[in-house]
């Protein structure tokens, strides 16, 4: 498992996980994306975060501003998964368990879907799939962060 660089030195695959998942993740963030474009050109609003600037329809959980509701799906999923990828990458770069980062990623991009497709687009814009979503993410972050630091305990002496 390893590529050459240069002059023939052979270079081992670094994060072959966080790699991997960037397909699926890169997909579904193709498909936000191109939910807020699909708004911009149906409703020719080719600047803003509303269709409707002057009626405030953001607050509106039943009849929400389609624009601005894409646009969330889209941000929440750029607010989150960054950070996620930079966790999941320092872990397996310490030795993480590849296996274990499998499964977390799993969780990870199935929490974020859910979080839009079961939570923010359906009913009401606070269907189940967004509290699951979001303390899902955050449990993500807060154990990834703390099994990184557990791989490099030695660093500090313990």
């Amino acid at each position: 498992m390893s590529s050459t660089v240069g002059l023939g030195v052979p270079v081992p695959k670094m994060l072959p996980v966080t790699g991997l998942w960037t397909v699926p993740f890169t997909a579904y963030l193709l498909l936000l994306s191109n939910r807020v474009v699909y708004q911009r050109v149906k409703n020719s609003q080719w600047i803003g975060d509303k269709l409707n600037a002057e009626k405030n329809t953001t607050g509106d959980a039943e009849n929400p501003d389609p624009l601005f509701l894409e646009g969330r799906c889209h941000m929440n999923f750029l607010e989150n998964v960054p950070l996620a990828f930079i966790l999941t990458a320092i872990a397996e770069l310490n030795g993480a368990n590849r296996t274990f980062l499998n499964y977390a990623m799993a969780a990870l991009f199935a929490l974020r879907v859910g979080h839009v497709e079961v939570g923010l687009r359906g009913k009401g814009t606070m269907a189940s799939g967004r509290p699951m979503g979001l303390f899902g993410t955050q449990g993500f972050m807060a154990g990834m962060a703390l099994y990184t630091a557990y791989l490099v305990k030695g660093y500090w002496g313990y």
